[in-house]
């Protein structure tokens, strides 16, 4: 099981790709397009022209994980929007993407700090 926590960066391809791409495809757009490593331990985010399917790929540290997740009903309709290649979001944000939701409308709590 892949847990995303706060901690990790999470990418968003903002235009989307060939889901006929694997592992290797999709590493080598994190390269060329999002001009990022992919070796890194972020969390790469995809989707497909229609918008009716996500991929997720992460490197573990071990191997590559790559997990997609296909609508029933429905499309992903508030997907990013950048004039870039990608669009950094934070953990809590990428689950409500993942939900049918608008990740620039929610905000989470403030990081936590010790107060002395």
């Amino acid at each position: 099981m892949i847990q995303v926590t706060p901690q990790m960066r999470v990418l968003v391809a903002t235009k989307p790709v060939d889901f006929r791409k694997g592992i290797d495809g999709l590493a080598g757009l994190c390269r060329s397009v999002l001009l990022e490593d992919p070796f890194s331990g972020c969390v790469f985010v995809f989707c497909n022209r229609s918008r009716k399917a996500v991929k997720i790929l992460i490197y573990d540290g071990q191997g590559f994980w790559l997990c997609q997740k296909r609508l029933s009903k429905g499309r992903f309709r508030f997907w990013p929007i950048s004039n870039a290649a990608g669009k950094s979001l934070e953990s809590y944000q990428l689950s409500v993407l993942l939900s049918g939701g608008n990740p620039d409308k929610v905000q989470g709590s403030k990081p936590w700090r010790r107060v002395d």
